[in-house]
């Protein structure tokens, strides 16, 4: 009579065990979520603050980019107006260096004009066609220019520029040499062609062109004579700007530099830029526009640089590319050759070496 309540004793404690276990199980798993949630929302938290602080830096690195950029261009822009001072100044040294040149006794007062000096010196090549042409020009004056035959001719080389500094005028008269001094200078192919003509077999006909002439005055034309003709230079003409507000229309070469950015000392200029040109040659003598200082003197000179003496130019060969001359006599006629020896005034007369043309 017992038993049963024990078993309903037993069974009683059974399912308050297992309810006891299935509670602790809920708990766990409630407790295990939140701790998941908790640390879902942690993470996420975390996330957000790193997401923040990266965008932060990111801000923070443009803002000093642009900060750089700014300073950058600032530097630029002072190098940039430096290059110009320098430049500026070196300009002015050059005009100081030719206005500076002191004149002779002779040269204040009984001296010959430039002109008349070097149509003097020229005559002296009789039988040259540059001499030839100077005999016709002194002879007919302005109407030789209107002659089918010389109407396309601008003149000799000698005769197209001048230089105020002597010394500087025969260096340039020796670096160019007699023949191109005494140069004829056309403007078109059509000019060149009426100065010498041919017969069928392609001889010279000796009785048209220059050899006619020179026979006509008593002065037969000897040996070969170049003609330049501008519209067929080599190089053509220098296609860069001008010197701003000059009324000699000097190009705006780019001074040579050292590896430190510093121009060399004793650089005076390049010799394009120190002749002078009549200012009727200066404008629209090719077709397209072009006149002598871009066309003629820019090809039988380029970028041939000067400076004061032969140490200084050696030291600047890294920025020579188109030759030098010194004032004391150096000279580099292109890269890596060099002329040596004393300079020899009887291989070019004296009256080209005073020629005022360079």
């Amino acid at each position: 009579m017992f038993q049963p309540n024990n078993q309903i004793s037993f069974q009683t404690r059974a399912l308050s065990v297992k309810d006891s276990s299935a509670l602790t199980q809920v708990d766990q798993n409630e407790t295990s979520i939140v701790v998941r949630d908790e640390m879902q929302n942690g993470g996420f938290a975390h996330a957000e603050t790193i997401i923040y602080y990266s965008k932060k830096l990111q801000d923070d690195l443009h803002m000093l980019g642009m900060k750089i950029k700014e300073h950058e261009e600032n530097l630029k822009f002072l190098k940039t107006q430096k290059s110009k001072l320098d430049d500026s100044i070196l300009d002015l040294q050059v005009k100081s260096h030719s206005s500076s040149i002191p004149k002779t006794e002779n040269e204040n007062n009984s001296q010959p004009q430039p002109e008349e000096q070097t149509t003097e010196q020229i005559l002296r090549h009789e039988k040259s066609a540059a001499g030839i042409l100077c005999q016709l020009k002194t002879r007919h004056g302005t109407q030789a220019s209107h002659l089918p035959l010389t109407k396309d001719v601008l003149g000799v080389v000698a005769t197209l520029g001048r230089l105020d500094d002597d010394n500087l005028s025969r260096l340039f008269a020796e670096y160019l040499g007699v023949e191109t001094m005494l140069a004829i200078v056309c403007k078109t192919y059509e000019g060149v062609k009426a100065l010498e003509t041919y017969d069928k077999e392609g001889c010279i006909n000796t009785s048209s062109g220059l050899h006619g002439l020179g026979a006509s005055i008593g002065r037969t034309l000897d040996g070969r004579f170049l003609v330049i003709c501008l519209d067929n230079l080599m190089h053509g003409p220098y296609a860069g700007e001008f010197v701003a507000d000059d009324p000699q229309r000097r190009l705006d070469l780019i001074k040579p530099r050292l590896p430190n950015g510093e121009c060399p000392p004793g650089f005076l200029g390049f010799a394009v830029n120190m002749i002078n040109v009549d200012s009727t040659n200066l404008f629209c003598l090719t077709a397209s526009g072009y006149g002598l200082r871009e066309t003629l003197f820019y090809n039988l000179f380029s970028r041939l640089q000067v400076y004061k003496t032969r140490a200084e130019m050696v030291l600047a060969l890294p920025c020579i590319s188109d030759g030098a001359l010194s004032l004391d006599g150096g000279m580099i006629r292109s890269t890596g050759v060099f002329s040596l020896g004393n300079r020899c005034w009887c291989e070019i007369p004296k009256a080209l070496g005073n020629i005022n043309c360079t």
